[in-house]
């Protein structure tokens, strides 16, 4: 597969904003407030509804043509450290779109202000609010990126563990799932990675958790049981540090019996999805997901009817 000339682009944008700079938590507040008023503006338009959940900031987007009964929740990314409602627009917006569905955005607790778990109880508290709402566990998503992804699959083993319903399907983009940085493609993938830098992940993982916690399996889901999990999409770059915990995943949750997908991405960054309708990378990205929510729609009493396979490119 070859990219666009407009994902080039942003590719070395993307380098020289983030990968090149050494910014502290509080730059990358700042760059990322700047980014969310700009989205802010450009999606005013848009119906974004903004509410609370039990105090916790979020937002719903409703595409023209949604299906009112199916929800996406939505965990942005940012290491736990950054991150918000508006950061996520350029990518929930369009997202939402092709999908079809509604999107729900809950802007949880952030390190180093709040440690783990309180992300994990924010996460859960959206889920569970909508289920309060009488949404049928099978009409909801969870999806995450980065951060986001790791904590989808923290936010599904907790609630496997607490004999909560399900989601009906789990979408990870680009996951962190492995927060003490191991992986063998932090090495392979440091020079031709475009966002991310190892130390700056430790330094956030440390942010977020005790160095004598970052295998706790809802800190680090590579090291979860994950039998009885929803079915599981990840979509990863090549070039990326953390691809990695993709591979790890989508092994270890192969051997468990979960439906999973593992989608590679040739040439790709970390979580490009999230520049939206900059790139015609994103919207493919979300026709892929698409494409796997349908197939999850065959699923009947929340039971799996055939593994579809694991493979490096499943879809192409």
């Amino acid at each position: 597969m070859t990219i666009s000339l407009r994902a080039r682009f942003w590719r070395f944008v993307m380098r020289v904003a983030f990968k090149n700079q050494n910014m502290k938590v509080e730059q990358y507040h700042l760059q990322t407030a700047q980014g969310g008023h700009w989205m802010r503006q450009m999606y005013k338009r848009m119906p974004i509804e903004r509410i609370a959940i039990d105090g916790m900031p979020a937002a719903w987007i409703r595409p023209d043509g949604a299906d009112d009964t199916k929800v996406v929740i939505h965990l942005h990314g940012g290491g736990y450290v950054t991150g918000f409602i508006d950061s996520h627009l350029m990518m929930c917006v369009p997202m939402a779109k092709t999908l079809k569905r509604k999107i729900l955005m809950p802007e949880y607790r952030l390190a180093p202000a709040n440690r783990f778990p309180a992300a994990l109880e924010d996460s859960l508290k959206a889920y569970r609010w909508l289920l309060a709402q009488d949404t049928d566990p099978r009409d909801l998503v969870l999806s995450g990126d980065s951060a986001g992804g790791g904590l989808v699959l923290a936010t599904a083993l907790s609630l496997r563990d607490a004999g909560d319903p399900l989601p009906a399907a789990l979408i990870c983009i680009s996951p962190w799932a492995d927060l003490t940085d191991r992986g063998a493609s932090h090495t392979t993938n440091a020079t031709v990675e475009s966002v991310l830098r190892t130390d700056v992940l430790n330094e956030w993982a440390r942010f977020y958790t005790d160095e004598t916690n970052l295998t706790n399996p809802l800190v680090s889901p590579v090291h979860a049981d994950l039998r009885g999990l929803p079915p599981l999409l990840i979509q990863v770059g090549h070039d990326e540090i953390l691809l990695d915990d993709s591979v790890t995943l989508a092994q270890h949750a192969k051997a468990a019996g979960v439906n999973v997908t593992l989608r590679i991405w040739d040439d790709m960054w970390h979580a490009w999805p999230v520049l939206g309708g900059l790139i015609p990378e994103s919207r493919t990205a979300f026709e892929e997901m698409n494409k796997f929510l349908r197939e999850c729609e065959v699923l009947k009493d929340g039971k799996v009817l055939a593994e579809k396979g694991f493979g490096k490119n499943i879809r192409e």
